[in-house]
């Protein structure tokens, strides 16, 4: 299967199954000598790990994740680093109804009309399963980001179905099951997920994410932009179906005199680029919203055909998340890492010894403080 590798200099090969043995990346393009254990990785893999609340799916993964190679003594080497995650709670004969059917928006009628086959168990390579190893790897990015740049994330949910969440402060994002920064608004959400999941159906969800600290330079023109690639990074997450850099879509009813933000002796006057010009950053916090739709696998009953092309009715079973988009925060702000990482290699490599003349702007707008938010 081709379209299983992302990135450029920093290269992550996503491999494995939702029901196989084990689910894992190999990483390649890590710079050596950087402290590295599964001490680094554990954390973010257990902020996306299924079975933390009622509201997602009770699937019972530890998601303990195994670093195999591209580490010694401590420290990265330079090499493959090659990241396992065994599955160990799978379920296989919950999908046995669904052998020769197909679930209306799921990618089990495209993956059959592609390869002529496809593992029903769990949705195979299509199952948002596969999105931990990419958080795994985003871990690694995401350290030397920091340890190099000072560059950090934050993400959070900003809409549940139909009910948008306002948001209040970043602090409150660890302490809710949604990622959303918000306190006040948590039953409400428990509530709209509870009624969803007797009523057998299921929601989509919005979330934005963003990267603070990230120095200007990093992207390129054309057809390697950053916002570009992020863009690509975030279409490749699940489920997955629009994505906005910034203002995104509000910039239609936006004005010229509004929309381009000034450039002030103490910074940007505004942020409604998404931190990126011409595909390359700005200095300022890199913000992203992904939307994201309502998870296929329901229980409620929905017309369809079988392989024969005859029609039936399809009603899925199993452990599902009613809304995927809420465990997802972690899942974008990995990706987002990951094209970052690569993007600054990049910049190292070609214009690592690039020096600018004049002072440049600061590289916090004086609304930094609302990115994200």
């Amino acid at each position: 299967m081709s379209g299983s590798t992302f990135g450029s200099l920093f290269r992550v090969t996503n491999f494995g199954e939702s029901h196989g043995p084990a689910i894992g990346c190999v990483v390649d393009g890590c710079p050596p000598g950087m402290t590295l254990s599964e001490a680094d990785i554990q954390p973010e893999l257990d902020r996306r790990r299924p079975g933390t609340s009622r509201h997602v799916t009770q699937r019972n993964e530890a998601d303990q994740v195994e670093i195999l190679s591209g580490v010694f003594e401590g420290k990265t080497t330079g090499t493959p680093i090659c990241l396992l995650i065994r599955n160990t709670d799978q379920r296989s004969k919950d999908y046995g109804n669904i052998l020769d059917t197909f679930r209306p928006g799921h990618a089990d009628y495209t993956y059959w009309r592609k390869y002529g086959l496809r593992d029903p168990r769990g949705g195979g390579r299509s199952s948002a399963r596969l999105t931990a190893p990419m958080v795994g790897a985003g871990a690694i990015a995401r350290k030397w980001l920091r340890e190099q740049h000072g560059v950090s994330f934050s993400g959070h949910l900003t809409q549940l179905g139909d009910i948008a969440v306002p948001f209040e402060s970043l602090d409150h994002v660890g302490e809710n099951p949604f990622f959303a920064a918000n306190r006040s608004d948590i039953a409400r959400l428990e509530a709209y997920m509870d009624e969803l999941r007797k009523a057998g159906d299921s929601c989509g969800a919005r979330i934005a994410v963003a990267a603070h600290g990230v120095p200007p330079g990093w992207g390129e023109p054309l057809y390697d932009k950053l916002d570009a690639d992020i863009a690509y990074a975030m279409m490749g997450i699940n489920a997955v179906k629009g994505v906005e850099i910034g203002s995104g879509f509000g910039c239609v009813t936006e004005r010229g005199t509004t929309h381009g933000d000034a450039l002030l002796p103490d910074g940007f006057a505004s942020n409604h680029a998404g931190g990126v010009l011409g595909g390359i950053s700005t200095g300022q916090d890199i913000t992203v919203s992904i939307a994201i739709k309502p998870t296929s696998s329901i229980r409620s009953p929905r017309p369809s055909i079988d392989r024969a092309g005859q029609p039936t009715v399809v009603e899925t079973f199993g452990r599902h998340d009613p809304c995927v988009g809420i465990r997802a925060t972690p899942i974008a702000e990995a990706m987002l890492a990951l094209v970052l990482i690569d993007h600054a290699l990049r910049h190292r490599a070609q214009c690592g010894d690039v020096e600018i003349p004049l002072a440049p702007l600061p590289a916090s707008s004086r609304l930094a403080g609302d990115a994200g938010g």
